[in-house]
């Protein structure tokens, strides 16, 4: 059963009103819905919807879902055009709520309007090899820390559209974006942030072009 957690944002995200308890009264993990960003323009990708292009005869985003799927308890995806197409896929959809594709916050205000469990895991749609072990060291690093947002960090720097967040970071999202906000790190700043390094740097590899695209193939 999924239930929206209650309370202020200031709620410590491991507190009693953000958890699940099962019939032995005994406490679970709170349900987290996974958001795939897949509602961009794809610029470097020749203005094509990068979720729909080809990896050794796979969509991108199937090979995401594929990978974050069995990390979450339900599944969103974003997507602002192609919506036939994405919407094959059985997931809800969600759109950009502001206009004039200006970027991947937008994508996350669209999941976090939409969202009715305590937490929202992010991943782009053009990273294939995502880690199999992403939202539960996210998750850590947030009860670890206190935290509300959790980013994942490799030797190439901060990873931001990797990240998981409490759904009661929307209003402040939202305040951001409406005055004029569009930079993901400099948004994540004014959260409690906590930062989770990854060794495996290739995992989070963006496949932003159709150069990227064909070095990564295996066929």
């Amino acid at each position: 059963i999924l239930r929206p957690a209650t309370g202020e944002f200031g709620t410590a995200p491991d507190s009693a009103d953000a958890r699940l308890w099962d019939n032995r009264g005994m406490s679970c993990t709170p349900p987290i819905t996974g958001l795939v960003l897949a509602g961009g323009l794809g610029r470097r990708m020749g203005g094509v919807d990068k979720g729909l292009q080809l990896l050794d005869g796979q969509r991108l985003v199937d090979r995401v879902i594929g990978r974050l799927m069995p990390q979450v308890d339900a599944l969103l995806v974003n997507a602002n055009r192609n919506l036939d197409v994405y919407a094959e896929l059985g997931h809800p959809l969600v759109v950009d709520r502001f206009e004039g594709f200006v970027g991947p916050l937008a994508g996350i205000h669209a999941g976090l309007t939409a969202c009715t469990t305590p937490w929202l895991a992010v991943v782009p749609c053009d990273a294939p090899f995502l880690p199999l072990d992403l939202v539960v060291r996210l998750r850590a690093a947030l009860e670890s820390q206190a935290a509300h947002i959790a980013v994942a960090r490799t030797a190439d720097g901060l990873q931001p559209t990797f990240a998981l967040m409490h759904r009661d970071a929307l209003a402040s999202l939202t305040d951001y974006l409406a005055t004029g906000g569009r930079r993901l790190r400099d948004w994540y700043q004014t959260l409690p942030l906590a930062i989770i390094d990854f060794a495996d740097a290739e995992a989070f590899t963006n496949l932003n072009s159709p150069a990227e695209l064909a070095a990564s193939s295996r066929v």
